[in-house]
């Protein structure tokens, strides 16, 4: 493949639902371009963007991939999201180094969750947008109403750039507004416009028009004395236009058969974007790097966008901005799905892939050591789905941590660690299908087989009054003996500040010396707990008095004696268990928002707000974490997909007391049970 100039470059990122037809689109597009000699199938595991084992098995995306297409001297980047919301991390990679968003729209279904989502996030990116509304050829294929459901949701500059030619079964081709041709079947043959339509695509095309006109303001003057441009001003409104975001192109088409993909590639080369038409080009060498691939054969491969000069494989030197780590540029590869490949170089805008870099990471800058800037990185979601992971061998309890490790560092939606509090190895994800996928991949690729559960929840334990007791441990076996005798007060400690320790011995009863021995007893209490098994939490320790032996007193006897009066205060000083409350951000339409606030209610939660925004509420809950450790796959079954959340820690609270005395019973039985 030749290296292209930055002119002659498209960055284009598919966004939208599932199954609205961007994977079949690219596959149209390679083959209206005669980069491909067949159309592969979704189905049938065949489409150069679905090569992953699990996303042929699942016959859906699960992975951002890169497809370029060569088309009449110049290169399309096509960068194919996945549509489920699970995945939404993929699409924030894909918006920060594409320069437009096409958001497909299926024809039937309408707008969908994952529609709203991509407009998002080319909105958070300001990144020109267009729309892509999909699989005019499927039964009940309505584009006026799609268009409707657009301007209702999301902007009321939406205009049609092109139109199809019947619908359904009836579905012939698309009409190119600006050329006014009608584009008729899979190959896009010529043909003469339907009489029948004329009238339409004249107001279509002055509609069109007058938004085109909106791109400059002289040609604006123009439309306004003349009442129409020419076609090299029309095109040149439409590019700017599209450019500044003052109004959403709609294209039309079939992604199966491939009707509307010669009209799209035209209208990429001539209307989308090019690379820094809106944005700043770096001096020197820089690169960002938008997405991290763990291959078992090559290594790491880093997927970056050329943001400042060109680029040369061979012996290029650059920086890693966060770690000031030297990295070398050996072979370039084109990325082409599954396939690498090898290029000279790289034009400023471009996208590629470098393979063994050993610092480098999703949302890097590499620089020129000499001139070095820094990008903003990319802002992952935060995961909302947990799992508890469990190495099914010792072989692969060997493995699994530097492998998850590698697992993040492909999807940074991802994030994994160990709860302190109820010693579990916790996965996150964004919801059950993100974190199956995970799990898959982690087989696949690392070797490595883990069994899940639901994670335990990190309950606290803490008291509500001043408790105080005294204890005696004596033990006599012959020989050196143990003694220590400790009078110790509790009383719950002003929140947040975990544990404090006061001495308040007077008169030598105990000696200081013995005083980390007492503290270390206490604090090997802290972490197990005394009545649920839980880390204990904002309490404070008060060594009153006590007795020691000349002859038996040791550091090991003052120890055992901290841990059993401790646990005798804090069972006097009302023991209570408290639970994480976390605050959930829920947008839901606000035809759902009834049933979502009823399940609310059974989930002990406070509803802190609602609020309604367009056509969506907007409710913020408190709910125990308890309650909510699969609430995305409720919230979908509610709204139908259509209800996204987000969740942050907020406090503990009290655990109200008939939950708390079932949590207790229950550990004491499996304590029993470890015991016997």
């Amino acid at each position: 493949m030749k290296e292209y100039a930055t002119e002659k470059l498209r960055n284009v990122a598919l966004l939208g639902h599932g199954a609205s037809g961007k994977t079949t689109f690219s596959e149209a597009l390679l083959f209206a371009a005669g980069n491909t000699t067949r159309m592969g199938k979704v189905e049938d595991g065949s489409t150069l963007s679905d090569y992953d084992a699990e996303e042929k098995k699942r016959k859906q995306s699960l992975n951002l991939s890169i497809i370029p297409i060569e088309y009449k001297d110049y290169k399309i980047n096509l960068l194919d999201t996945p549509g489920f919301p699970d995945f939404a991390g993929e699409m924030r990679s894909t918006v920060r180094v594409a320069d437009l968003g096409l958001i497909f729209v299926d024809a039937v279904a309408s707008i969908e969750v994952g529609t709203e989502l991509a407009m998002q996030a080319v909105d958070d990116a300001s990144i020109p947008r267009a729309v892509m509304i999909s699989r005019m050829d499927r039964e009940n294929a309505n584009f006026t109403k799609v268009m409707g459901d657009l301007h209702e949701a999301f902007h009321s500059d939406i205009v049609p750039l092109m139109l199809p030619v019947g619908a359904s079964t009836e579905f012939s081709g698309v009409i190119d507004l600006v050329s006014r041709k009608y584009l008729k079947g899979p190959k896009g043959d010529v043909t003469e416009i339907p009489e029948s339509m004329s009238a339409e695509v004249d107001r279509a095309r002055n509609k069109l028009m007058e938004a085109a006109a909106e791109g400059e303001d002289e040609l604006m003057e123009k439309f306004f004395e003349q009442g129409e441009l020419s076609d090299d001003d029309f095109i040149r409104g439409l590019r700017s236009a599209i450019r500044k975001r003052t109004f959403v192109p709609v294209f039309c088409g079939a992604p199966i058969s491939g009707i509307g993909a010669h009209a799209m590639l035209f209208s990429l080369i001539n209307y989308a974007p090019a690379p820094f038409d809106q944005g700043h080009l770096e001096a020197g060498t820089v690169l960002f790097v938008f997405k991290t691939v763990a291959d078992p054969y090559v290594g790491k491969v880093s997927y970056f966008r050329v943001m400042g000069a060109s680029v040369h494989g061979g012996d290029t030197r650059v920086q890693v901005v966060r770690t000031s780590t030297e990295e070398r540029l050996s072979t370039l590869y084109v990325p082409r799905g599954a396939e690498q490949i090898p290029i000279g170089q790289f034009s400023s805008g471009d996208i590629g892939i470098v393979t063994k870099l050993a610092q480098a990471q999703t949302g890097d800058t590499l620089c020129d050591k000499t001139h070095c800037v820094s990008l903003p990185g990319i802002d992952f979601p935060h995961p909302l789905f947990a799992v508890s992971v469990h190495p099914k061998s010792k072989n692969d309890t060997a493995k699994i941590s530097p492998s998850l490790t590698r697992l993040i560092e492909e999807d940074p939606s991802l994030s994994w660690g160990n709860d302190p509090s109820t010693s579990e190895m916790i996965l996150r994800g964004m919801g059950q299908t993100h974190i199956e996928a995970a799990l898959s991949k982690l087989h696949n690729k690392f070797g490595v087989d883990v069994e899940t559960s639901i994670p335990k929840v990190a309950y606290k334990e803490t008291i509500t009054r001043h408790g105080q007791a005294r204890h005696r441990h004596k033990k006599q076996t012959g020989g050196a003996g143990q003694f220590a005798e400790i009078e110790m007060a509790v009383e719950p400690s002003k929140p947040g500040v975990g544990y404090e320790f006061d001495w308040k011995v007077v008169g030598g009863s105990i000696s200081s010396g013995y005083q980390s021995s007492i503290e270390k007893g206490i604090r090997s209490v802290l972490e197990t707990g005394v009545v649920a098994g839980y880390h204990v939490f904002d309490v404070k320790c008060i060594v009153l008095d006590g007795k020691e032996h000349a002859v038996d007193s040791k550091p090991i006897a003052f120890e055992i004696a901290a841990r059993k009066v401790f646990r005798e205060a804090f069972e006097l000083a009302n023991p209570v268990l408290l639970e994480p409350i976390y605050r959930f951000t829920i947008i839901v339409p606000s035809d759902h928002a009834g049933d979502v606030m009823g399940n609310l209610n059974t989930k002990r939660s406070h509803v802190v707000s609602m609020d309604q925004v367009g056509t969506k509420s907007v409710i913020t809950a408190d709910a125990p974490l308890a309650e909510m450790q699969r609430y995305s796959n409720d919230l979908r079954s509610l709204t139908q997909g259509r209800g996204i959340y987000e969740m942050k820690f907020e406090r503990y609270a009290t655990v109200p007391s008939q939950l708390a005395s079932a949590i207790i019973a229950k550990h004491k039985a499996e304590k029993k049970e470890e015991e016997e």
